[in-house]
């Protein structure tokens, strides 16, 4: 009995020194890699290169006065409508003292010829009834009067508008600011009161207001130089404007600069495109929507692709993929490839959609991309 306590003991430890042998060994042991699949799948690529900017009216005018003074009165606010010759504001003159003395001296000195011419006149019409001179010299008397009171009028006038921009006797106003176009008041820089100067050929004027044709929408932005030998008029664009993600703008490219301009140390190229109606007649595009331009340098509609980190490339540098040819048993296949927009590539050869295709290690997310179509049942 005594010996049989050791006995137990010990083949209890040869149990358990034995159990964890065998577990170490099983732990010890690798399990099978099993590569995960993907098939080919129908979808659209589009190859796009992307412009920053801005959506601006086509036409934007800036209205200036003729006169300087200060704003009496402001009759348009920004979102206004306006139509060509319709009052803007109306402006306070105020006269330029050495002008308004100069037009006040005229004044005085053209009345004083006229005077004279008249007292003159008068006093020949006496002799010519007295017979005393002939007709032909009152005539020359009577084209000095006239002329002198013409003097006096001009003067008259040139002083009027001195003092409040209007010419006597003339319906054209100085002092009141028109529309130059049909459109939209889209700023109005200036408050009643504020002081303004004239346009000149010395001086660009105060601008009293911009006036732009809203339903006439550009694209405006850059492209960097790496890009713009890619692109060509014509060619359509996908807009992404910030503040209506929601509503897709589309357009046409109409120019690209000639001449690139340096930008934070990069050449980039300006381009302008035309905007498409919105469908969305709710929807109202503002001046100065910051705005992303997709250009579409190719595209590529329900064809046959993959996911372009299943691709694998030999000493060659050419591509192929390993297809499943039995129960985790894949074997190399050329395949030939088209258009990639950088996610997704396009197969020409070597693919159809009952394969299946072994994901690499340094493959992506399993699966299709977002957007792509499912290929049919066999």
């Amino acid at each position: 009995m005594k010996k049989a306590v050791p006995i137990s003991i010990g083949a209890l430890l040869v149990l358990l020194f034995a159990g964890t042998l065998i577990f170490l060994y099983k732990k010890s042991q690798a399990e099978p890699v099993r590569f995960e699949t993907e098939s080919p799948f129908r979808a659209d690529i589009v190859k796009k290169t992307v412009a920053t900017g801005s959506l601006v009216p086509r036409k934007e005018i800036e209205i200036k006065p003729r006169v300087s003074g200060v704003i009496e009165k402001l009759l348009v606010q920004p979102g206004d409508d306006v139509k060509t010759g319709q009052e803007i504001a109306r402006i306070k003159i105020i006269p330029n003292m050495v002008n308004l003395n100069s037009a006040e001296s005229g004044v005085n000195a053209a009345r004083i010829g006229f005077e004279n011419a008249r007292k003159e006149l008068a006093r020949y019409e006496t002799l010519f009834k007295q017979q005393l001179i002939s007709e032909a010299e009152l005539q020359k008397y009577r084209l000095e009067f006239d002329l002198r009171r013409q003097e006096l009028s001009s003067a008259s006038s040139n002083l009027q508008l001195v003092k409040s921009g209007a010419a006597k006797g003339s319906d054209k106003v100085s002092n009141v600011v028109l529309s130059e176009a049909d459109g939209m008041v889209i700023d109005v820089p200036v408050k009643e009161g504020t002081s303004v100067t004239e346009t000149n050929n010395f001086n660009p004027g105060t601008t009293i207001a911009l006036v732009a044709d809203m339903n006439d929408m550009i694209f405006q932005g850059k492209v960097d130089e790496s890009e713009v030998g890619k692109i060509e008029t014509n060619m359509d664009l996908e807009i992404v404007v910030g503040a209506i993600e929601k509503e897709k703008v589309e357009g046409t490219l109409e120019y690209i600069a000639p001449k690139g301009t340096e930008v934070e140390g990069a050449i980039q190229f300006e381009i302008k495109a035309k905007i498409k109606p919105v469908k969305d007649r709710k929807v109202f595009i503002r001046a100065g929507y910051s705005a992303n331009a997709d250009i579409v340098l190719d595209r590529r509609k329900n064809v046959l692709a993959i996911n372009e980190s299943l691709l694998q490339f030999d000493a060659d540098k050419k591509p192929f993929v390993e297809v499943e040819i039995g129960d985790q048993k894949f074997e190399k296949r050329p395949v030939e490839v088209g258009l990639s927009d950088g996610v997704k590539i396009e197969v020409l050869k070597g693919l159809d959609e009952k394969m299946k295709i072994k994901r690499p290690a340094t493959a992506g997310p399993e699966g299709p991309p977002p957007g792509a179509k499912p290929a049919p049942k066999a």
